[in-house]
């Protein structure tokens, strides 16, 4: 198969994410498969105050000091 027919979107990164919710709902959604991901709960981390979005992946995400997601 030729790489004209390979989708951009699909080497994009966590870091490569826009710093927006909806965003990185759209971006864990694609990585799973289609099967949509949602945010479970948000904490705020007592150590950083930052915002940590808990989703129904099972995995927590945190935007870092340049509003890049990161996996935590």
């Amino acid at each position: 198969m030729s790489q004209a027919f390979v989708k951009e979107q699909e080497d994009m990164w966590l870091q490569d994410v826009s710093p927006s919710l909806t965003a990185l709902i759209i971006y864990l959604t694609r990585e799973n498969n289609g099967i949509r991901v949602y945010e479970k709960k948000m904490v705020k981390d007592s150590a950083t105050s930052r915002e940590v979005h808990v989703m129904s992946n099972g995995l927590s995400y945190v935007k870092d000091e340049n509003s890049k997601w990161q996996l935590i």
